[in-house]
């Protein structure tokens, strides 16, 4: 596998589209993290910053299939880049103003969440005419959830530098000036300039027609759900454990549990019918989830995160070969975006619910909402299998291909 994602990378615009788009992210993938921290440091609570955090998600989540709609019929360099220019002044807004008046900090970061660009749509969108070969994008596939994970592993360790040599309103603003000069490398790049989405069936529920579409986005809401109370949970336990410090610890390794889990993912060519791969390994990764309850020491606790993780890159590739394949034509911006969008719902939902559960049964019953949370991604995997069975269209067709 190392050899093909060589092939993907020594492709035109490969590496530069990757490597833009998972800086652009930036903002998005920390933004949850940023918000809580700058919360707890302006004298918030966690219910507080969960809920600023929940809204951000949700705006967030509201936002990338309006965009993602609006790509697939604009093109890229229409949306994306005003639409990042946009969400990085409303946080820094928020960074500068801080948590009062409450109005006003809702108000903003539901606006940084609104605007956030579909750039993770939007590069799968691109690389059926940067690679050509489906084998090609599948491989990309894999190197992007492989990729992803570095930006996820090495975000909360960014924003934590950044808090101890400057602040949290530093922290702030300089992961969402990344974010702009992301995008802004995107949507120069040729292939983002030249694209235009395949002819669409006009239907107002645009994507959200495919059954099975649908299926792959219930499951990933509550895997977004388990992630979002982990965000929360693991401040909570940190704050008795080593502080700052030691959240960042536990997030990064988190995400480098996935780094290696993708890896180890890629290092094979995968063959079959995607979908019930993933009900596998959505249920290895609700089945990691569990350890957390134990709830020891630091470094322990850090350990534990990294086995969290390491499913989640694995089941997010497979995923994105599924979500392609049950993708009505003319709608694979919007499918993609729904995804992000699902898994932002639940992301949001899990730090709201997280909140107000560690304040009533402490730090193992915010875990908790982590275990229930994978456990029932995989079962709604298994309840939807019919639906997963069927298929609705998709820009890359062989099923024996690819990871």
């Amino acid at each position: 596998m190392a050899s093909g994602y060589l092939g993907v990378l020594r492709a035109p615009y490969a590496s530069r589209l990757l490597s833009s788009t998972l800086l652009g992210r930036l903002p998005n993938a920390v933004g949850h993290i940023a918000i809580v921290v700058h919360v707890r440091e302006q004298g918030g609570g966690y219910a507080l910053a969960g809920a600023l955090a929940a809204v951000y998600g949700l705006a967030t989540a509201a936002g990338q299939p309006l965009l993602g709609r609006a790509v697939d019929l604009r093109g890229q360099r229409a949306v994306l880049l005003p639409a990042a220019v946009l969400s990085a002044l409303a946080m820094a807004a928020f960074a500068c103003t801080g948590i009062t008046p409450r109005p006003l900090a809702y108000l903003l970061v539901g606006l940084a969440g609104l605007t956030t660009p579909p750039l993770e749509g939007a590069l799968r969108a691109l690389w059926p005419s940067v690679l050509g070969r489906a084998d090609r994008v599948h491989t990309a596939y894999a190197l992007e959830a492989v990729a992803q994970e570095v930006m996820f592993t090495a975000g909360p360790l960014l924003v934590t530098l950044l808090v101890a040599l400057r602040s949290t309103t530093a922290a702030l603003l300089v992961v969402n000036v990344l974010g702009v000069l992301g995008a802004l490398s995107v949507v120069l790049s040729r292939p983002s300039r030249a694209w235009r989405g395949a002819a669409r069936e006009a239907h107002w529920l645009g994507a959200l027609r495919s059954p099975g579409l649908l299926a792959l986005l219930g499951a990933f809401l509550f895997v977004g759900v388990a992630l979002g109370s982990i965000t929360v949970s693991a401040l909570a336990y940190s704050d008795g454990a080593g502080g700052e410090t030691a959240y960042g610890w536990i997030m990064a390794a988190l995400g480098a549990g996935a780094l290696v889990g993708g890896i180890a993912y890629g290092a094979r060519v995968w063959t079959g019918r995607p979908e019930p791969r993933l009900r596998l390994l959505v249920a290895l990764l609700a089945l990691g989830y569990l350890p957390l309850l134990l709830t020891p020491g630091r470094w322990a606790m850090t350990g534990l995160a990294l086995l969290a993780g390491v499913f989640l890159a694995p089941a997010l590739a497979c995923a994105f070969v599924a979500v392609d394949r049950h993708a009505p034509r003319g709608t694979v911006t919007e499918a993609f975006s729904w995804l992000v969008t699902t898994f932002g719902v639940g992301n949001a939902l899990g730090t709201a619910l997280a909140g107000p559960v560690l304040d009533a049964g402490g730090i193992r019953a915010g875990f908790a909402v982590a275990a229930c949370g994978g456990v029932l991604a995989a079962l709604v995997l298994v309840v939807t299998a019919p639906a997963l069975e069927g298929r609705t269209g998709g820009a890359v067709a062989p099923e024996t291909t690819g990871p």
